[in-house]
């Protein structure tokens, strides 16, 4: 089939852009210059998305967003947080609606951010939306894509989890730190870090690409871990020792407002994901560890 990615050239985006071409599908990257091959299309996730790139699709997914982790959190880059994904996201969607014959499934991102701090307690896709600033990003850019759901298009509303990979990505930035041996937990390392293996996150878009599935889904594994016990899953598959903990306080002062999130504590479960049928190849924290080490 014919999708059409946005954010392609990021971890998860460039990942699945290689496993859907493997298996002979055709792939439209949405980029924000001006296309260098047929296999590019130009959009502005700041103004009207022209409808005429996403025709012929019949699936989207949207992965498109500054990066959390890129900056400090200024008042200006939480704006750019914000706004690349709301505005982005609206975009997207009213280009979507205004097809006469729209793609039949948009996979749209978002994040576990939403619940908020949830302390040890599990939450699934029922439960409410959390507070603070992550919070309130996820649910506005989940609302964002309100109109293409108005129009008939099944929309999924993709809650990541941490993703584990040395490719990219936050989590990718432990690796090296362990094995200069100057790995270790954060804080008091008892906050839940609800991760996923790389490998199975593309396997569910893949999978959410087919199945019978709308609104919010946790991309998550099915059985969370805290911090401490994932970088000391880190540390026994890099036989370095996980002795040099970052305090609480001295994550604030390198951090600043964004520590907070980073301290945060979110026991998230993939209840709809497995209802529908997808079998996690990465379950537990030990073999996603061993999957982000070894996965190219």
């Amino acid at each position: 089939m014919r999708v059409a990615i946005t954010g392609s050239s990021g971890l998860i985006g460039s990942a699945l852009t290689r496993s859907l071409e493997n298996d002979g599908h055709e792939v439209v990257r949405l980029v924000r210059r001006a296309p260098r091959s047929a296999g590019e299309a130009e959009w502005d996730p700041g103004r009207q998305v022209d409808p005429r790139a996403l025709a012929g699709c019949a699936a989207v997914v949207h992965l498109a967003g500054a990066g959390v982790a890129a900056h400090r959190w200024t008042a200006a880059y939480k704006k750019e947080i914000r706004d690349s994904r709301v505005h982005g996201t609206g975009a997207l969607a009213e280009a979507l609606a205004s097809l006469a014959d729209p793609p039949r499934v948009l996979l749209s991102g978002s994040a576990i951010g939403f619940y908020g701090d949830t302390g040890d307690r599990a939450v699934d896709e029922d439960s409410p939306p959390g507070s603070g600033f992550l919070a309130e990003v996820c649910r506005d850019w989940e609302a964002a894509a309100g109109a293409a759901t108005e129009a008939g298009v099944r929309t999924v509303l993709l809650r990541t989890g941490i993703v584990l990979s040395r490719q990219g990505g936050a989590a990718a930035k432990l690796f090296p730190l362990f094995r200069a041996g100057l790995g270790g937990r954060l804080g008091d390392g008892r906050q839940y870090w609800s991760f996923i293996a790389l490998r199975d996150h593309i396997a569910a878009l893949r999978h959410l690409l087919e199945a019978d599935v709308s609104g919010p889904v946790n991309l998550t594994a099915p059985h969370p871990a805290t911090n401490r016990e994932v970088t000391e899953a880190v540390g026994r598959a890099l036989k370095r020792p996980a002795l040099l903990p970052a305090p609480a306080p001295a994550l604030r002062l390198a951090l600043g407002e964004m520590a907070t999130e980073v301290l945060a504590s979110c026991r998230a479960l993939p209840t709809r994901l497995l209802d529908s049928g997808f079998r996690f190849a990465c379950p537990d924290v030990e073999s996603a560890v061993r999957a982000a080490l070894t996965d190219s």
